[in-house]
């Protein structure tokens, strides 16, 4: 229905325009009358209510819970009716691709889609490739590109077969970013893929989830320890040890994103404003063994990370080496997925989130909940000034409203999520998407952080020599 533009922000694609009532309930969109399915067969307002609607019953990772109903009022208009107001609804507008109500099977349209885009898939050999021709019917601007061949690879296969030549364009590890390749250049591309270490907020006060797994840290839990490593780690360091160079600083996991706030920033790299902070918190180190205590308390708490990713621990590792400069101390524990989810509550864990839209990023991240399991806050973090801007934007009627009220959650002048105000997190940066790219192949611009899919903006490549 919508897309992505150069700037990041929303462009319509299927949609030709939409409104929002008073009330943020009602979602009236207009289509485009000469869209087709690449079955030949017209693609009306009554496919796109089938395929919300059908979202919405079937068991898949998109939320839909939000959505009473969405009806076509004709073949151009469809309406989308809500349980409560949402502004982030826009963003099921921008991801759910629109299916055919007449021919569409769940048990078959997996292996046989058929759709309204660019190119429609021709030959899938499960696990190896998939092959993709361009659509004639096709709305919109027709692809330079005729024929897509998908590799299905990881980074270091992908990487061989550039070398052999066997392919024109290979993601590439950011360990093997230094490796030239003649006859192709490396191209680095931001996706906002935010890395970080969740800090538990609560104290330990005896306290256990459903499951038996403890609450608390009363190390984390002291707001002086997370703003002093959040001032402390060095992040520009730490992307040119781990990524070679090929990323961002990151504060708030949306610095890059249209609703992120610049000033929910901090200086980092400042260990005297660090020690100050901790100093000023009570935390000295009395007895001269390097680490510094409050009441007794030792600084120093375990780390989560999952053990099979090397890039989390080499992130991890670099990012205990930093806190020891100002006297904290972190154990590092590699783990399975299952063992840092029952440790989340009570330890500081290392995890990732690329989610572009505000409801999974900010929302579902920030806003106060009890312990359930989820990866989603695992601080437990709780403000309920914060929890009003996010309630707010998502009840916002318009998206500049909307991004308004994100960025105060962020960081207003003295409540947020931010570093700069309850530091929940230490972000340290996102890492940039590499690809080895034929010197004669011109992929154009991506919008801002969006690397990760590539995809995007197909319709503007095209090779320089002419050639197909």
């Amino acid at each position: 229905m919508l897309k992505t533009g150069t700037d990041g922000d929303f462009t319509y694609d299927l949609a030709t325009d939409y409104s929002v009532s008073p009330d943020g309930l009602t979602w009236t969109v207009n289509i485009r009358n000469d869209a087709k399915f690449s079955d030949d067969s017209k693609l009306t307002a009554k496919d796109v209510a089938f395929t919300f609607n059908q979202a919405k019953v079937s068991a898949s990772k998109l939320d839909m819970t939000n959505l009473k109903e969405a009806i076509a009022l004709d073949d151009d208009t469809v309406v989308f009716k809500l349980y409560n107001v949402d502004s982030t609804f826009i963003w099921k507008l921008r991801y759910v691709g629109i299916v055919p109500e007449a021919t569409y099977d769940a048990e078959t349209y997996g292996q046989n889609p058929i759709g309204s885009g660019p190119y429609v898939l021709v030959q899938w050999d499960k696990g190896q490739q998939a092959i993709f021709e361009y659509n004639e019917n096709y709305y919109g601007k027709e692809p330079y590109f005729k024929k897509i061949t998908i590799v299905f690879s990881k980074p270091d296969t992908s990487l061989a077969a550039v070398k052999a030549g066997q392919s024109d364009i290979g993601e590439v590890d950011v360990i093997n970013a230094d490796q030239v390749v003649e006859g192709y250049r490396l191209v680095s591309l931001s996706a906002g893929m935010a890395h970080g270490m969740s800090l538990p907020t609560l104290k330990d006060m005896g306290e256990t989830t459903e499951e038996g797994n403890v609450i608390g840290n009363n190390v984390t839990s002291d707001l002086a320890i997370r703003k002093a490593l959040n001032v402390a780690i060095n992040r520009k360091e730490i992307i040119e040890n781990v990524f070679n160079g090929y990323g961002a600083p990151e504060y708030t996991a949306v610095d890059q994103r249209l609703y992120g706030n610049p000033d929910a920033k901090i200086t980092d790299s400042d260990i005297k404003a660090a020690k100050q902070i901790l100093e000023e918190g009570g935390w000295v180190d009395a007895d001269g063994d390097g680490i510094i205590e409050k009441n007794g308390l030792k600084a120093e708490f375990k780390l989560y990370y999952y053990s099979g990713d090397q890039l989390r621990q080499s992130l991890a590792t670099i990012m205990a080496e930093q806190a020891k400069k100002i006297g904290i101390n972190i154990e590092l524990i590699g783990a399975d997925w299952d063992t840092i989810y029952s440790k989340q509550y009570s330890s500081a864990c290392f995890y990732r989130q690329g989610s572009i839209s505000p409801y999974g990023c900010v929302y579902a991240q920030f806003h106060s909940k009890e312990s359930d399991g989820s990866y989603l806050n695992p601080n437990l973090y709780s403000n309920s000034v914060v929890d009003k801007y996010l309630e707010e934007a998502m009840s916002s009627p318009t998206q500049e409203q909307a991004k308004g009220l994100w960025q105060k959650a962020a960081y207003d002048g003295t409540n947020g999520f931010g570093p700069a105000g309850d530091a929940p997190w230490v972000w340290i940066a996102t890492v940039n998407f590499l690809y080895q790219i034929k010197d004669d192949i011109d992929v154009g611009t991506p919008p801002n952080a969006l690397g990760a899919d590539l995809f995007i903006n197909i319709l503007d490549w095209k090779r320089t020599d002419g050639t197909n």
